[in-house]
């Protein structure tokens, strides 16, 4: 590569460039005001976004990642900036997301002397980084981007913090540029393959567990050609529904919280579970109990592309190191055998649980969420994203709104609030002819709820679906699970959402009544506006399956 002379901040931007980068999430910030300048030149190839929270930024980064495969770049400034951020390098590294995040630090002659809004960003964030960096020579800038892209699409993949003094971005350096890294992607051995075929014919109730990052269409399309051909029964892991069509036959459920009890009860009956990509965490197995470590019950053969993962919780009976996509590849050209299979009894059987536990049940008040959502598949295009934060509004999606397609669901495994509205607005960037809707609670919502501003100033049309009950509900199910009738600083005085939404220049809209929600969201598609629809739920309706009552007079007749 030829050397240029640039500043620093020209340098980081080429470097992205070069990397193929075409978005970058912000909040602007003195301390990397030179790598901002250097994004102005680049303008037409390279679209900022300018967020109203760190905490948003980053998790428009983490959805931009999960969604494309790609890093999600952001850059936030130091101090405050950073620490609001974090939220987001968590989040990515609970859910092996790639994501690359710049903070601006103090200048170099600053250092050390608790300069204004100085931290020491390497030993704050290597604990959920993979990799931590201060770039302190200008010289140095396109090998260290070069190394974080690797560092964040290797083996599993994760979170990048590049941190760059504000003087390092304005210095002027003659360097040639780095080009990227080739990644390295794990694939099974033919002996992996061999073995697992023997250890699935020896089975009699096998349950392939589906999830993690790093899959593709054509990922899941040869993972669906292998459950087919052996008639695998599988399940999803926790928020990772669109791993597999939730339509098809071998589909049985999703293992997660509120998790279909015939679904753990078969979990637990498994003589094999085939687990591709999924961490098996506790989530995912209720707290450690469907597989009990450090060797199951059941034989386990885990799929996974970071060796440190691998014999970590779980003493697998064979570990595979591989990506979902080479794994896949080679799973569908496996050969079943000539016979009709022992467990398809079995997994015809789980199929019909999995059909019923997805009937709607009626659920107090005049809202009914299990109708809404069973019926929203049917009523919005097959490639509609759903994105969401956390609360127990979320059982509802989980349980009835059905993923045919792949690249459709955008979840936080790290069960971070307020992730929902600014994944949605990444998405709509992404994506911006897909209909893209966020699931928040109120206090979920809450959290995020100013970059409407965000989605308005960029033209970004979603529709927030707000599950209002006046609750922090999770936290109010647990106090009443735990601590009955004796609940503190869970009730909520909200705002009217709806008239909140209009004050952004979107669409609001306020129902009471499950009628009232169809026309609602037809005028909300319609509007092309960023659009929220406030909706007015009982509190008894905490759960599909039970209600704050029922709870609490669970927990009063429960010795303590």
């Amino acid at each position: 590569m030829i050397e240029k002379t640039r500043t620093g901040g020209q340098v980081l931007v080429d470097a992205l460039l070069l990397h193929a980068v075409d978005t970058v999430f912000c909040v602007p910030g003195e301390s990397f005001l030179g790598a901002l300048d250097a994004m102005y030149d680049k303008r037409e190839r390279l679209r900022v976004f300018s967020a109203r929270h760190e905490a948003g930024a980053l998790n428009m980064a983490e959805a931009y990642g999960k969604l494309t495969g790609k890093p999600g770049i952001a850059f936030v400034t130091r101090g405050p900036g950073a620490m609001h951020g974090a939220v987001g390098v968590h989040t990515a590294a609970q859910d092996s997301t790639p994501l690359v995040l710049f903070i601006g630090q103090v200048k170099r002659a600053h250092m050390g002397r608790e300069a204004f809004q100085e931290m020491d960003f390497v030993k704050v964030f290597s604990p959920m980084a993979k990799w931590v960096v201060q770039v302190t020579d200008p010289a140095a800038i396109p090998d260290t981007v070069a190394e974080a892209f690797a560092a964040a699409l290797s083996g599993r993949r994760g979170p990048v913090v590049v941190v760059m003094p504000e003087d390092v971005q304005t210095q002027s350096v003659t360097v040639a540029d780095s080009l990227p890294e080739p990644i390295a992607h794990a694939a099974p051995t033919v002996a992996d393959m061999t073995k697992l075929r023997a250890l699935l014919l020896a089975a009699h109730r096998p349950l392939m567990v589906v999830g993690g990052s790093g899959w593709s269409d054509k990922a899941r399309d040869d993972l669906t050609h292998f459950a087919e051909r052996f008639d695998l029964a599988t399940a999803t892991a926790w928020r990772r529904k669109d791993r597999f069509d939730n339509t098809h036959r071998c589909y049985v459920g999703d293992m997660g919280l509120a998790i279909d009890p015939n679904l753990a009860r078969r979990v637990t009956e498994a003589d094999l579970i085939l687990a591709v990509g999924a961490r098996l965490d506790d989530n995912t197995t209720s707290g450690y109990t469907l597989l009990s470590p450090p060797r199951p019950v059941q034989k386990l053969v885990h799929v996974y592309p970071g060796p440190e993962e691998l014999g970590r919780v779980y003493q697998p009976e064979l570990a595979i190191l591989a990506d979902p996509g080479p794994f896949a590849a080679m799973a569908a050209a496996l050969t079943p055998p000539d016979m009709i299979l022992p467990w398809a009894e079995w997994r015809a059987e789980a199929r019909a649980d999995y059909e019923t536990f997805i009937a709607p049940r009626h659920c107090p008040g005049s809202v009914d969420l299990a109708k809404i959502f069973s019926e929203l598949p049917e009523r919005l295009p097959p490639d509609t994203i759903i994105t969401n934060g956390a609360g127990t509004y979320t059982a509802w999606h989980h349980r009835y709104f059905l993923h045919e397609k792949f690249g459709t669901y955008l979840g936080p495994t790290s069960g971070a609030m307020g992730y929902g509205v600014p994944a949605a607005i990444a998405a709509k960037a992404v994506h911006p002819k897909r209909t893209v809707i966020a699931l928040a609670g109120d206090g979920c919502f809450s959290m995020s709820a100013m970059e409407l501003a965000t989605a308005k100033q960029y033209g970004l049309a979603i529709v927030v679906l707000v599950i209002n009950n006046g609750l922090f509900g999770s936290i109010r199910m647990h106090q009443e699970r735990h601590y009955p009738g004796r609940t503190i600083a869970t009730g909520l005085v909200n705002p009217d959402f709806a008239a909140l939404a209009r004050s952004f220049g979107g669409h609001g809209e306020s129902v009471r009544s499950t009628a009232e929600f169809w026309p609602a969201l037809e005028r909300c598609l319609k509007s092309g506006q960023p659009a929220v629809i406030d909706i007015h739920i009982d509190p008894e309706a905490i759960m599909p399956h039970t209600t704050l009552s029922a709870i609490r007079t669970k927990a009063l007749r429960t010795p303590q």
